[in-house]
């Protein structure tokens, strides 16, 4: 049988094993990481899929959505107050549904809005355009369709030796550069070319399985859970800039490199311990042994994962069961907090008066109307698309509105989308530090955008 050799040659690979690693890898990263152009967009297989199950499901995902956050929460009172023995003594179910107060009370509050919103019951706040049937009526169809096809596919990038082959070939750029290991450039990817919620799927599962430490985690979520090329192309057409897509993606992909070089290195990321997930680390050793090469040496790992997984079946176990800890574990979160951070965007002046610190220097940046801007810059905290939304209707300057709509993408921390999704993940972050990462990313990004956009304009 052909047989793949180390540079020592002193362990031997059958074809076969090689190929159990080859033939999944080279399908996740078709579907993850390949881009494709489809009706004029740039997009990623998995994303295709996910929209066309939208528009095969158009119409009937915010009943399903406002199901599956109801099921969620009533399952999770039903454990709390009864303890049912087939939910406590399945590990699996236990940590779905047996969750701390703080999550139990999320989850409450996700579905008294998802039900007040579906129904339009209560408060108008609550249910309009802008806050809670944005996200049911917007976000939530996605998310379900992302969930569904990154769930049961991603264990083809995690579980087959992919991760530990560009572990090894990249850690010597992420590791200098970002003090990241190598695999994570693969949740960088995933992120840039497909959607920012793929990557804090990607990294969260990584997390969990003792790959990444709580810093590296909260490092990845947080910095290079990167706006996709397409929704980034949504944002400069909204403020009627849609021709310079070209600079302003570049300038954004710049500035958005050195921040993720700058924000890990201060607090709170830098405070983060390099501790594991229960306990449970898996991280590989770095260190590439005498004889081998990156290559060589990652394409073992890579291999010597693969055997572990012979059960078919247990690949679409374990993919279902992403899944369902993403419909009934994620969704009732961003729902509940997202919505929360909208009603206080649309109803509340809390996020002028904290975008008034930034008036000074929007002046001392040259930036024409910087009173009218200042709130944008904080606003995006809330929702990604709300400074483009708002710049497009109230402020004239093309140079303010590309300011504005770059940094935007660059902020990456969005309670509706991926703020949201990282609270309800395992990654270490809460709230206050999101928001403190959120402002620190706009401090980092908005200087550098300005520069370059003055050159433009």
């Amino acid at each position: 049988m052909t047989e793949i050799t180390k540079d020592r040659g002193a362990n031997r690979y059958s074809l076969r094993n090689f190929l159990k690693f080859l033939i999944p890898s080279l399908i996740g990263m078709l579907l993850f990481m390949t881009p494709i152009t489809l009706g004029g967009e740039v997009t990623i297989p998995v994303a295709f899929f996910s929209k066309n199950v939208q528009t095969l499901l158009d119409g009937f995902l915010p009943l399903i959505m406002t199901i599956l956050i109801t099921v969620s929460s009533f399952i999770t009172m039903i454990t709390k107050i009864f303890k049912p023995k087939f939910i406590i003594n399945n590990g699996y179910l236990k940590n779905l549904f047996d969750v701390t107060p703080v999550w139990f009370a999320t989850r409450v509050i996700g579905m008294v809005i998802v039900l007040a919103t579906f129904f339009k019951i209560g408060s108008e706040a609550i249910y309009s355009d802008n806050t809670g049937a944005l996200l049911l009526y917007d976000l939530l169809p996605i998310l379900f369709a992302v969930f569904l096809f990154a769930g049961l596919l991603l264990p083809l990038i995690l579980d087959f030796g992919l991760l530990e082959f560009f572990g090894s070939l990249l850690t010597k750029i992420m590791r200098p550069v970002f003090n990241l290991p190598g695999r994570s450039s693969v949740d960088c990817i995933a992120s840039w070319l497909g959607d920012g919620t793929i990557g804090v799927l990607l990294t969260s599962k990584q997390y969990e399985d003792g790959y990444y430490s709580s810093r590296e985690a909260a490092i990845i979520g947080t910095s290079f859970s990167a706006v996709s090329i397409t929704f980034s192309l949504v944002v400069i057409a909204q403020v009627g800039l849609g021709h310079m897509f070209v600079p302003f993606y570049l300038i954004v992909t710049f500035s958005g490199l050195i921040a993720a070089f700058v924000v890990p290195r201060i607090p709170p990321l830098s405070r983060k311990p390099d501790s594991y997930y229960n306990n449970n680390k898996k991280a590989a050793s770095e260190i590439i042994p005498d004889g081998y090469s990156s290559f060589s040496w990652g394409l073992s790992q890579a291999v010597e994962r693969a055997e572990q997984n012979n059960d078919i079946k247990k690949f679409f176990i374990d993919g279902l069961k992403n899944v369902f800890d993403m419909w009934l574990g994620v969704t009732p979160i961003v729902m509940a907090l997202g919505t929360l951070a909208l009603i206080v965007a649309e109803y509340t002046p809390v996020f002028q008066i904290l975008g008034m610190p930034f008036i000074p220097l929007l002046k001392l940046l040259r930036l024409p109307e910087a009173s009218a801007a200042a709130s944008t810059l904080v606003v995006g905290f809330a929702d990604m698309f709300l400074p483009s939304v708002i710049a497009a209707g109230s402020i004239k300057s093309e140079l303010t509105r590309f300011v504005i709509a770059a940094v935007s993408v660059t902020q990456l921390i969005y309670m509706s989308e991926v703020g949201g999704l990282l609270i309800g993940s395992k990654i270490p972050v809460n709230f206050k530090e999101l928001f403190i990462i959120f402002i620190e990313r706009t401090l980092v990004t908005l200087p550098i955008i300005t520069l370059f956009a003055h050159f433009l304009f």
